[in-house]
């Protein structure tokens, strides 16, 4: 299979992620469209594209490209997966060289662990010195908010 994965944010199809993140993922449902385009706007992406040129795949970084990264909104669409795309992307990630020698990447997942574990990921060394804040409802609540204001 010929697959060709890059950083180019102009190949980008802002569209199909969009779709695929507020309308398919687990963890971004509802992601309202402007969030979205700061999210890729303050990020590191990465396409994986078929050979017809077809966008199959995304991941993200969010980073200060020296010492802390954060995975993000990994996904490969449904007609492509079992075909070793997600390996692909990931490696390219692993490889890009903006990404070397952080002291932390992390990542969050529901039921991808075995991909990430390929990768170097595995569970907190320390999560006892991990803490989160997490807005669960926030993009129902921006939805809801938009609605009154109409």
């Amino acid at each position: 299979m010929t697959l060709h994965i890059d950083t180019d944010p102009a190949r980008l199809d802002r569209e199909r992620i969009y779709r695929y993140l507020s309308e398919q993922s687990y963890w971004a449902r509802q992601l309202p469209r402007d969030i979205f385009e700061r999210s890729l706007a303050n990020s590191l992406c990465f396409g994986a594209y078929a050979a017809d040129g077809e966008q199959i795949g995304f991941a993200r970084v969010i980073t200060d490209y020296a010492t802390f990264g954060y995975l993000a909104d990994v996904f490969v669409v449904e007609a492509w997966r079992g075909q070793g795309v997600s390996k692909q992307l990931m490696a390219a990630v692993n490889a890009h060289p903006g990404l070397q020698n952080l002291r932390r990447l992390l990542l969050a997942t529901a039921d991808a662990h075995g991909l990430y574990t390929q990768f170097g990921f595995g569970a907190l060394s320390r999560p006892e010195r991990l803490m989160e804040k997490l807005d669960a409802e926030v993009y129902q609540r921006l939805a809801a908010d938009a609605g009154s204001v109409a």
